[in-house]
């Protein structure tokens, strides 16, 4: 994680097993960044910690939130992964990252990205934002310091510490947002933050990438909060002026920038494409979008420019007999193809899925064959263990209505994922090794965890029941 701008000095870092404390990241208003070494795997971890002083009910909820936005998201290649969270001995809770740098935010200020590398980070984070707002997320503070950079150099979108549901965005008054790269109607409290003003974000931030300054910062000028937010209300960003970027971007950004909603791209992947195109129009290689799309409804002669099409996840728990109830899993798994990455379908729709397949391979061992291609598009296909690591046992702490599964990492490889069955349904691919399930109502509560790697997946955990009317063992 990159450093934080604080005037307080962080707090003691927490002990937490498993991990050795290396040094302060960051500080800010509500907690600290600290780099520990997870002692397994191996590897070096970023660890937020909410501070003790500020950790109030709504704080924790905010916290919470944060945990459970991420860890919905974190399977796709462009959002900041989460691998654990937990409560530290002292009562702080913390959230395990995947550490990354944040170099970037640094690094534009300097010198402005070349133009191939701020259309593909543009397109790349456009891709994430999509996927948030396809489970019903917002992330409302998307800005150039919250771009991180991972070992490989993949940049990827981070701090969903204001991120709120759609719903939810509709009801709350916009806080803690980053002036420079808020729409117009949230800085005037005419609207709430909405897609739009995601897009908003979005083209203001490739602006800046570009610029080397926010769209309405004026060299020499008054920058102070009220002069930027009187400019982003009445004026049009000016021209980046930069020789190499052609009208076409200019004419890109000025539209997701739009000060009327309704003149902005209608979504992120919108927003997408028409960074695409000027990579086409410029003879870039196309940088891929990452979305959730679904392809096995559409039939296997659909047309590949339309593979970016999005669907819609549900967003409302199913209500079944009280004993009978399932803690279904509503987020969107993202798995890999070459344009985009396909959504998973929902439990039911997997279970019919399967036992088609089983059908199919009663009749033919051709058609098994045909069928496991197709079919690693959209789903995993199950294999007996070949080397997949396994995960050990899982353990499980309630909180309220939330039953929290968590287990150890058996030692992942970077493309692999989780996947997390709930009382016989199968949840999104994740890459956090904890599991949130809403108990309102339930009685019992029962999950296991298995790997997928390449298609295939590893030995499943054992299955660990929680009694909801008993203490968890």
């Amino acid at each position: 994680m990159g450093r934080i701008v604080s005037r307080r000095l962080p707090a003691t870092p927490p002990n937490l097993p498993g991990f050795a404390f290396v040094r302060v990241l960051g500080s800010g208003g509500f907690a600290d960044v600290h780099l520990y070494e997870q002692n397994m795997p191996r590897r070096l971890v970023a660890v937020k910690v909410l501070l003790a002083e500020v950790a109030s009910d709504d704080v924790r909820r905010m916290f919470q939130a944060e945990v459970n936005h991420m860890a919905r998201l974190a399977s796709h290649p462009s959002i900041l992964t989460v691998y654990q969270a937990g409560v530290a001995a002292d009562g702080r809770p913390y959230l395990v990252m995947e550490y990354c740098h944040a170099a970037l935010a640094q690094r534009y200020r300097i010198t402005p990205l070349p133009l191939a590398e701020a259309l593909e980070t543009g397109v790349r984070i456009a891709s994430a934002a999509e996927t948030a707002h396809r489970e019903g997320v917002l992330h409302r503070d998307i800005k150039p310091s919250n771009i991180l950079t991972t070992a490989f150099g993949h940049p990827v979108l981070s701090d969903f510490g204001i991120a709120a549901t759609l719903a939810e965005a509709e009801r709350t008054a916009s806080v803690g947002l980053s002036i420079p790269w808020s729409a117009p109607e949230v800085l005037r409290e005419d609207a709430p933050a909405g897609v739009a003003s995601e897009v908003w974000s979005l083209g203001a931030t490739v602006y800046s990438l570009l610029a080397g300054r926010s769209p309405f910062e004026v060299e020499g000028g008054d920058n102070g909060s009220a002069a930027l937010v009187a400019r982003i209300s009445r004026a049009k960003p000016p021209p980046i002026g930069r020789p190499d970027v052609p009208a076409s971007l200019e004419q890109a950004l000025q539209r997701a920038m739009s000060r009327r909603p309704e003149d902005r791209p209608a979504s992120a992947l919108e927003f997408a494409r028409d960074l695409q195109a000027v990579e086409e129009e410029l003879s870039l290689r196309q940088t891929p979008i990452d979305a959730v799309v679904d392809e096995w409804a559409d039939g296997f002669g659909a047309d590949l420019d339309d593979r970016t099409r999005v669907v819609g996840a549900p967003t409302e728990a199913v209500h079944v007999p009280r004993r009978r109830r399932r803690a279904a899993a509503h987020s969107v798994a993202v798995a890999s193809t070459p344009e985009v990455r396909p959504s998973e379908r929902s439990a039911s729709a997997r279970t019919r899925s399967a036992a088609a397949l089983r059908r199919v391979w009663a009749v033919s061992a051709a058609a098994v064959a045909l069928v496991a291609v197709v079919a690693t598009a959209v789903v995993v296909a199950i294999a007996p263990w070949n080397g997949i690591p396994t995960v050990g046992e899982l353990r499980a702490e309630i909180d309220g209505d939330t039953v929290a599964f968590t287990w150890d990492d058996p030692g992942i490889a970077s493309g692999d994922t989780y996947l997390v069955t709930v009382d016989d349904a199968v949840a999104p691919a994740q890459r956090a090794t904890v599991y949130l399930v809403d108990a309102s109502g339930l009685d019992r509560v029962c999950a296991s965890v298995r790997v997928a790697r390449a298609g295939k997946t590893g030995a499943t955990s054992r299955e660990h029941c929680v009694d909801l009317d008993e203490p968890v063992g």
